[in-house]
């Protein structure tokens, strides 16, 4: 019977998050640099660096901690994988008290500096820069890879805009700027140029959508959200003139606020945000600390019933077994007096085939060539006091007539 498949978890409407690569020496001396300096302005409330025996020792972990709104809080956690010749990946998951506004700064903005050559803005599986223009290769292979890892194994929002001719220098500046805050390095913006466009549909065709000829379409995640159509975001035209393409943001925006599956290893660092959280605040440290006085006490209760549980039975079962030991102390027992019922019914047996006195039975002799020697061992009958003497006699010559003598009495 085929079982349905498992659902998979929506990013939560409150939950920024992406992955990234840095590409320059000593990130994590970069990062301590810049948090010091935006808490000393106040740009956020605090931050802390987990010690390194409290993390992976792969990890550099850093939380910190700001206001988006009069009353929305922000968190997030950058964590830093070890250095590689290609650099250090970076994962950045960040959750308000409230649905996420584009409006609000983007929270790459709380942790490392934003000058226009950083090294930071590198999306993680394409390489490619966060905030800029990426011309899309002219090998077709090299293309298909391209996309391919775009649509599969990214946490950004890739953006395909077809150039239906060659812009000028106003019409290459990125539109990724134009977005609002919060979307500044959450979208990744690749060109295709006028000859490409056979080229990228081909490479499309297996995610089911279509760049239109001077045109753009944000491309669908792994797995697509439910229900995605891509013709609710592709655009016909995008004038690359300089002006604003008010359609194309309106589409990038929508797709980006819509509720779509969690990427791959984004469920994990979205429990480690919220389990693992280390900068509390004083308040925080106090209910946390009653979470756990609570959680112990219900422990200890459930302990202590079940040790009552344990006593309470273990006290029936002994006085089962003392009742039992009383009551096969006091039943006669039926093997101390004659032996079992099986041992007298073959002790009677056996003296009833040794017969009389002990000596073994042997059934009479019917033969008819008996001889006079056993004949006299049989005893004679007696005669009664009223009975006269000559009857017995007659009676017991009567008896052995036949067989004993036949011959007549001699004369006297």
């Amino acid at each position: 019977m085929p079982t349905s498949p498992t659902a998979q978890p929506t990013l939560p409407p409150t939950v920024w998050l992406v992955r990234g690569r840095h590409l320059g020496p000593a990130a994590a001396d970069a990062l301590r640099k810049n948090l010091r300096l935006l808490k000393d302005t106040e740009v956020i409330r605090d931050w802390l660096e987990v010690p390194e025996s409290e993390s992976s020792p792969d990890e550099r972990i850093f939380e910190a901690r700001w206001s988006a709104g009069p009353e929305v809080t922000v968190r997030a956690r950058l964590t830093l994988t070890e250095d590689t010749a290609f650099g250090q990946d970076w994962t950045l998951v960040a959750e308000a008290e409230q649905p996420w506004d584009q409006r609000w700064p983007s929270p790459a903005t709380m942790f490392w500096p934003q000058e226009r050559d950083t090294s930071w803005d590198h999306e993680a599986t394409t390489r490619l820069r966060f905030l800029d223009t990426n011309q899309l290769p002219e090998d077709d292979k090299e293309l298909r890879r391209l996309l391919r890892s775009a649509v599969r194994g990214s946490w950004a929002v890739h953006l395909v805009v077809h150039e239906a001719m060659t812009p000028d220098q106003r019409g290459r500046r990125p539109l990724t700027p134009l977005l609002g805050p919060g979307l500044h390095h959450r979208v990744v913006e690749h060109r295709a140029a006028p000859h490409q466009l056979r080229s990228v549909n081909w490479a499309l065709r297996e995610f089911g959508v279509e760049l239109p000829r001077g045109g753009a379409v944000v491309l669908p995640g792994t797995p697509a959200a439910p229900g995605y159509d891509a013709s609710a975001f592709s655009v016909r035209s995008v004038f690359l003139d300089g002006s604003e393409p008010t359609e194309l943001l309106d589409a990038v925006t929508r797709f980006a606020a819509s509720p779509r599956p969690l990427p791959t290893g984004a469920e994990a660092a979205l429990t480690q945000l919220r389990e693992d959280w280390r900068l509390l605040t004083l308040e925080e440290e106090l209910e946390r600390e009653r979470k756990l006085v609570a959680m112990y006490a219900e422990a200890l209760e459930a302990m202590t019933q079940s040790r009552d549980l344990y006593r309470e039975a273990a006290e029936r079962a002994n006085e089962a077994l003392a009742a039992y030991r009383e009551g096969a102390g006091t039943r006669p027992s039926a093997t101390r007096a004659g032996g079992s019922p099986l041992q007298q019914l073959t002790r009677t047996l056996e003296r009833f085939k040794a017969g009389p006195k002990g000596r073994p039975w042997t059934a009479p002799s019917t033969s008819s060539t008996s001889s006079p020697s056993s004949a006299t061992d049989i005893p004679s009958p007696t005669a009664t006091p009223d009975e006269p003497a000559g009857t017995a006699g007659a009676a017991g010559t009567a008896g052995t007539a036949g067989t004993a003598n036949t011959e007549p009495p001699a004369d006297r």
